[in-house]
């Protein structure tokens, strides 16, 4: 996603409230733990529940890739198997020279899956500048598949 689209706002880091910039945080030490020995390319994310609960995940490659999965499924399936279904925020971070990276559409669909009572905001880090692209799942979805 480059800095000109318009379903973001890009905002420096440092104007983001405290506990947004700590949801970008953690998403970039997420991305230390990334197992990507195939692409090279580490993700992190941070998902934040309604009740102040903190999860991170990174992306975990495989050798036979369709059944590797992506950071913001892992932090997703973590705060689920923790009984938290209910989220305000995730934060996404990957390095892509001058550009942030949004989530995947399967990604995209599985935060839909949780943002049925409320929108679910999005922020894309790129840890080499210093401005968030701050979005939300409705805008990068607008039209989810609902069953």
């Amino acid at each position: 996603m480059s800095s000109d689209n318009s379903t973001c706002k890009i905002v420096p880091m440092q104007d983001l409230e405290a506990d947004v910039q700590d949801l970008c945080r953690l998403s970039i030490e997420a991305r230390k733990a990334s197992y990507s020995p195939y692409s090279q390319f580490a993700v992190g994310a941070a998902l934040r529940c309604t009740n102040g609960k903190l999860y991170t995940g990174c992306n975990v490659e495989n050798a036979s890739y369709s059944i590797g999965i992506c950071a913001e499924r892992t932090a997703i399936v973590k705060a689920v198997s923790d009984s938290f279904q209910k989220f305000t925020a995730i934060a996404v971070s990957a390095v892509l020279r001058n550009e942030f990276v949004s989530p995947c559409g399967a990604c995209r669909q599985f935060i839909s899956e949780f943002a049925k009572e409320r929108n679910i905001d999005v922020y894309l880090v790129n840890p080499e500048l210093n401005n968030v692209c701050v979005t939300s799942i409705s805008q990068l979805l607008p039209l989810s598949f609902q069953f």
